[in-house]
């Protein structure tokens, strides 16, 4: 189904989009955080630490929460659901390794959540696959948010690889990224985006969508007004990169894309020696051929790299605030715990680069993986993706940091998807291993988020 068909059907809508994309706050938070990093380390040989947040966020300290599978705030509770091998509503088992994911309005007051499940070869776990070999895909769920409870799921995309993040589209549709990549040496190549509609309740008809690329993906972000699509390339080597559809409203109906690159710095590499702050002027650089007939899985980045382009090490989640791009580095900078990078447009053609935050230290925050916003405050809810036992932390809008949720167990699996509810009240989030899907409610308005 085209985004055209699904527009009309949708409940988001681009003055939605606009409101759970982001906001200023979000921006103050990050600009916060990177001020609060300066200070930091002298902090902490004060014993006053600038970059912990009083009271964690507000909350209070973590602790066991009802259920004993999560520690959280005193006041916060949880559910579990949607976990890996139980039956869908076709009776297909839910496939594993939960990973990106968005919520959507749904009706009659139920909450519409896409999930992916980043698994690889295998037998497809539904019908209607696009590779019956590749077990990768997608699941669409029905949340009741009065009885807190799942009432429906479904197999929404299948047959594809790797399914890692992705992100919403303003017409009420997810766009799923294979973070994968292989030649066109075989029957189904991957390394594509494919689009599920919110409200999908068997599997869609999968389509790639080969101008918008084939490399390896992570994640997509919309700005609403434009409808330029920005997408994230998740390796060592990696570029960022943007599609200009022809049809905003139906991505299938092709487009043009292109690779940034720095002004007059050809093939800029920002992984090391950045400076917080400052500017970088843009321009982009056209991929002549986003699907090419070629098994090097950086075809495409080499057709941008020899114009010219910027280097990036494992670009990450991306996302849409107060008329910014905003993307994660999750290796890059001196100590290889991470970046964020603002992009600001300025017309089609240019706009600056900024980096507003380079980790510099391991307990601070390292390897920042999915992001989200708040949209009660602006604040931020961050996934790590590092070494050892990750957490959900919290950005306030002032960018100190403080811990939001654990795994109560010592499953060091990847937590991924956070994202919340349309209206705030809700923040769901996925265990990768084993497969569990967590929806958390409780006083927000107490703190920072």
């Amino acid at each position: 189904m085209s985004v055209s068909q699904t527009h009309q059907t949708s409940t988001v809508g681009r003055r939605g989009f606009l409101a759970i994309g982001g906001t200023a706050s979000a921006a103050a938070a990050l600009s916060g955080l990177m001020g609060n990093t300066a200070h930091a380390a002298e902090g902490r040989r004060r014993g006053d630490d600038t970059m912990q947040a009083p009271d964690n966020g507000g909350y209070g300290p973590l602790q066991p929460a009802p259920g004993g599978e999560l520690l959280l705030p005193a006041g916060f509770t949880y559910v579990a659901f949607g976990h890996a091998g139980t039956p869908l509503s076709d009776g297909t088992p839910t496939p594993a390794m939960h990973d990106g994911m968005a919520t959507f309005e749904g009706q009659n007051g139920m909450i519409n959540l896409v999930r992916n499940h980043e698994n690889s070869q295998g037998a497809a776990f539904g019908a209607n696959p696009y590779d019956p070999s590749a077990a990768g895909g997608t699941t669409n769920l029905v949340f009741d948010p009065q009885a807190m409870e799942l009432v429906s799921a479904y197999p929404s995309l299948t047959g594809t690889i790797r399914n890692c993040a992705g992100g919403p589209t303003p017409a009420g549709t997810w766009l799923s990224c294979e973070e994968t990549f292989t030649g066109l040496d075989v029957e189904r190549p991957h390394g594509y985006i494919f689009e599920v509609p919110a409200d999908a309740t068997s599997p869609v008809d999968p389509v790639p969508l080969k101008a918008m690329g084939r490399f390896t993906h992570e994640a997509i972000a919309i700005d609403p007004q434009t409808g330029i699509v920005y997408e994230t390339e998740d390796r060592g080597t990696s570029g960022l990169y943007r599609f200009l559809p022809n049809d905003r409203d139906d991505l299938t109906a092709g487009g043009k894309l292109q690779m940034l690159a720095i002004k007059a710095r050809a093939q800029y590499d920002t992984r090391s020696g950045q400076r917080v702050g400052k500017p970088l002027p843009v321009e982009w650089v056209d991929i002549t051929d986003p699907d090419p007939d070629s098994s090097d899985s950086l075809a495409v980045f080499n057709q941008g790299f020899e114009q010219g382009g910027a280097v990036f090490d494992r670009l990450e989640g991306a996302w849409y605030g107060d008329g910014s791009i905003y993307i994660n580095s999750t290796s890059g900078g001196d100590a290889g715990l991470g970046q964020v990078w603002e992009y600001r447009p300025r017309g089609n053609s240019g706009g600056q680069l900024v980096l507003v935050y380079e980790s510099t230290d391991p307990e601070v925050l390292q390897s920042p993986d999915n992001i989200c916003v708040s949209p009660n405050t602006g604040g931020l809810v961050l996934c790590e993706d590092g070494g050892g036992k990750d957490l959900l932390r919290g950005v306030t809008t002032d960018g100190q940091i403080f811990d939001l949720a654990e795994l109560a167990s010592d499953n060091t699996s990847e937590l991924a998807g956070a994202t919340f509810s349309p209206d705030g009240q809700i923040l769901f989030f996925n265990v990768q291993t084993p497969g569990i899907t967590y929806a958390i409610t409780g006083p927000w308005k107490n703190g920072a988020l």
